[in-house]
């Protein structure tokens, strides 16, 4: 049966790469070295694998993926950036614009995105909320942080290492995490909202021209 090149001329395939059965791979991806696709994989426009697994059923879209395992039935891209270490689980899904460096992410995690996570385990069945950063160097020495299975990461968390968050845990949105957190738990820790509904006035269009 072998494979599918859809345009093959704007497609590079290393003599070092292997291809899969029933994979496609559309325009204008290039395909180094060490690398695998594996069977019925597919892998949309403009990706840059190297030395890189893709495993079967899985798909990546305008990506770039070095040194890094994908699992099967994963989805990834576009323009997410798999770097050296990062092994992604099965079914997992790996959005726009995030970033994964030295990290494992357990199957069925959701990490959809505008997201870095780096020196990092997270579990599996895991939402990773948009805007999240592992905040992995603190200047001098980069520490690791692990995010336990059923946790729910909300949106602009900052997870600052070297941390644990607990099996089946909460993180509210906005929050900064500096201390372990013990499994089904909730965390949130942000400045209070306040309210004057007389100050409106002063300033809604007040930078009109």
């Amino acid at each position: 049966m072998g494979y599918k090149v859809i345009s093959p001329e704007t497609v590079i395939i290393d003599a070092g790469a292997s291809i899969g059965e029933g994979a496609t791979i559309y325009p204008n991806n290039c395909i180094g070295a060490g690398s695998v696709v594996g069977e019925g994989a597919v892998l949309y426009p403009n990706n840059i694998v190297e030395n890189s697994y893709i495993g079967a059923g899985a798909q990546v879209t305008a990506s770039v993926l070095r040194g890094a395992h994908v699992g099967e039935g994963a989805q990834v891209g576009p323009f997410a950036n798999l770097r050296q270490g990062a092994v992604v689980g099965e079914n997992c899904r790996i959005g726009d614009f995030v970033e994964l460096k030295n990290c494992v992410v357990g199957k069925n995690t959701k990490i959809s995105h505008l997201a870095y996570v780096g020196d990092a385990e997270i579990g599996e069945n895991c939402n990773i909320g948009c805007g999240v950063v592992f905040c992995n160097y603190d200047g001098e020495k980069k520490s690791r942080t692990r995010v336990e299975n059923h946790c729910f990461i909300g949106s602009n968390a900052n997870l600052v290492a070297p941390l644990t968050v607990g099996e089946g845990s909460y993180v509210a949105a906005g929050t900064t995490v500096t201390e372990d957190v013990p499994a089904r738990s909730f965390v949130i820790g942000r400045a209070r909202q306040g309210l004057n509904e007389k100050l409106a006035a002063k300033y809604v269009g007040r930078n009109k021209r």
